[in-house]
């Protein structure tokens, strides 16, 4: 009988843990945390989720302070809003949504911030001690760190013996993935486009993380039987039966057909994604903690 894994539950548990921490952060006679959130434009889908992120921020009892600039900010209105945040005492993480509109340039803004106030992981410090396997100091990108919970969820915190292939090299997901799995002893190999022979990779891998943003591209002929698939993509895909000009939302994996060959599956939606919110509420606490100079929690 094939697991699938209760992405949001997952979260649930995550938010509950970082809300009762955030209020012995309180009990302890320091201040909340604090999560500043950046918003350039109009575009509806970055709102939506810019406004999903401070209400859980506030449900998880954290000052959360959202600052929405118009579609023609300047690059240096930007980059002084970022400075003036690094220097606020009271925030402890700051996160820019992205994608930026054009022609703002998302890279110098994200280099930025801070590392310690750096809550997607972006930065290179904090990319760069994951790649030396610094799990402990940093902060780790919130998709790659909610993604490496499931994988525990189902194998417990030790992959030694266990394949693994990440799909995708991104820097946002594949590469910390990679570093992830890598620091909790799985063999790991990263498949791109220019892999020779990705489905035969495939096939090898006990742990099986597809992110390339490819609907359904992962086929049951690719899995191996009893593996584990983390499935991170999330696509829009026409649904005619649903009604015209009606999408649903499909993963890089044909769930439908790799699910009877697996052991373990993370549907989309509701895998990986509800992770993603709860990780970065993980991180603004992490921040917090070391800010107030506690020891942080782990997740």
């Amino acid at each position: 009988m094939t697991t699938v894994i209760d992405g949001k539950a997952a979260a649930a548990s995550v938010v509950e843990a970082v809300t009762s921490a955030a209020a012995v952060l309180e009990q302890r006679g320091h201040r909340k945390p604090g999560l500043a959130v950046v918003i350039v434009g109009n575009d509806p889908a970055s709102h939506a989720y810019v406004g999903a992120k401070s209400k859980m921020a506030k449900q998880c009892g954290f000052n959360s302070i959202q600052h929405t600039l118009p579609e023609d900010t300047s690059q240096d209105d930007l980059m002084g809003l970022v400075a003036s945040l690094n220097a606020d005492p009271s925030i402890d993480g700051i996160l820019v949504q992205l994608p930026l509109p054009k022609p703002l340039n998302s890279d110098p803004v994200i280099q930025s911030i801070l590392p310690e106030k750096d809550v997607d992981g972006l930065h290179v410090v904090n990319a760069g001690k994951l790649a030396i396997g610094d799990t402990k100091t940093g902060l780790v990108s919130c998709t790659p760190a909610g993604a490496m919970i499931l994988v525990r969820q189902v194998h417990g915190a030790d992959l030694s013996g266990l394949n693994a292939l990440v799909i995708g090299r991104s820097n946002l997901f594949g590469k910390p993935m990679a570093q992830l799995l890598l620091a909790a002893n799985a063999t790991v190999t990263i498949g791109h486009s220019k892999s020779r022979d990705l489905p035969a990779l495939a096939r090898e891998a006990d742990i099986l993380v597809a992110a390339v943003g490819r609907p359904e591209m992962v086929k049951a002929d690719w899995v191996k039987p009893g593996a584990t698939i983390i499935d991170v993509g999330i696509n829009r895909i026409a649904a005619p039966e649903r009604g015209e000009g009606k999408f649903r939302l499909v993963g890089d994996v044909a769930f439908a057909e790799c699910k009877p060959v697996a052991t373990a599956i993370s549907p989309v939606p509701g895998g990986v994604g509800p992770m993603t919110i709860a990780m970065l509420m993980a991180n603004t606490l992490i921040a917090a903690y070391r800010a107030a100079g506690e020891t942080a929690p782990t997740f």
